[in-house]
């Protein structure tokens, strides 16, 4: 199409969609297609599917003329799931705004190993659960939900990331068994022991983060990115003193960046951590640590 869609064609959900699609393919954005849909489905106020349904219905003016907005912001790299305000997670909604991360699938591995884990494994059946650096609460809520007996620990750094784990865990039905505290890495947790100590901390070395696209390095918090000169200033933390927090048996699961795996998998025997292994995301890359303390 030559023009936008602020022309007074009729413009219909088809194509808003189409121009849409292209204008976003031509800058580069990602998921061009899905993100229109997103956009549009937002402005709307309808589910994705019903675009498909109605795809003949004319947008208004207005609808249109907010619609524009944010695909100007989104061509500019802003990225689609804080225009909209919410990104999915382990088939739930999560609300997300630039205090937190927004969830990526990778992270979507650790919540399934838990879930297998204690599902199979006598005496893991109601567990105390430690999420380190919730962020959204993403992790600490899927696992409430799907493990009904759990008690869950969730715990940040930042202030305003809790407060929308906690809009969250409303969302979802699971404040009564998760108690957010704020505090740096295994500070909350005081002498408390858990089952599970789980984290998806910052990673992003210096080196790497040159390199980050700019619709996270100039848009996500760099709070729960950056993990110092070498990646691994949180993550080496949190192995080296997991065994302090842990009940015997229980077990750490750390998200790393898959070029740490080497030298993670040595830290974790440094720490005395036994059956140390790296799980690989939905990708086949190496990206969770698992491993026991017995």
């Amino acid at each position: 199409m030559s023009s936008s869609p602020s022309a007074s064609d009729r413009w219909t959900t088809r194509k808003l969609l189409a121009w849409t699609t292209e204008h976003f393919e031509k800058r580069g954005i990602d998921s061009p297609r899905h993100s229109a849909e997103m956009l549009l489905a937002h402005v709307l106020g309808v589910p994705r599917l019903k675009l498909f349904m109605e795809a003949d219905r004319p947008a208004s003016d207005l609808e249109r003329a907010a619609f524009r907005d944010l695909v100007e912001r989104a061509s500019k790299h802003e990225p689609v799931d804080y225009l909209v305000g919410q990104a999915p997670f382990f088939s739930m909604m999560f609300k997300v705004t630039p205090a937190v991360l927004i969830p990526r699938p990778s992270t979507e591995t650790i919540v399934e190993h838990i879930i297998q884990h204690c599902r199979r494994t006598p005496g893991f059946r109601a567990p105390v659960i430690a999420d380190i650096c919730t962020g959204s609460g993403i992790i600490a809520i899927s696992l409430a939900k799907q493990i009904q007996e759990a008690q869950v620990v969730a715990t940040d750094i930042s202030g305003d990331a809790l407060t929308i784990a906690r809009e969250n865990a409303k969302t979802h039905g699971v404040t009564d068994r998760i108690d957010f505290r704020q505090g740096d890495l295994l500070e909350p947790l005081k002498f408390e022991r858990v089952k599970y100590l789980v984290s998806n901390p910052p990673y992003i070395s210096d080196a790497e983060f040159e390199q980050v696209l700019p619709n996270v390095k100039d848009y996500e918090p760099h709070l729960a990115l950056r993990g110092g000169s070498d990646g691994l200033k949180f993550i080496r933390t949190l192995i080296a003193q997991s065994k302090q927090h842990i009940e015997v048996p229980g077990q750490v699961i750390i998200e790393i960046a898959d070029s740490q795996k080497a030298v993670v998998m040595e830290l974790a025997q440094q720490a005395g951590l036994e059956n140390a292994n790296i799980l690989n995301d939905h990708e086949g890359l190496p990206r969770v640590l698992v491993a026991d303390v017995t």
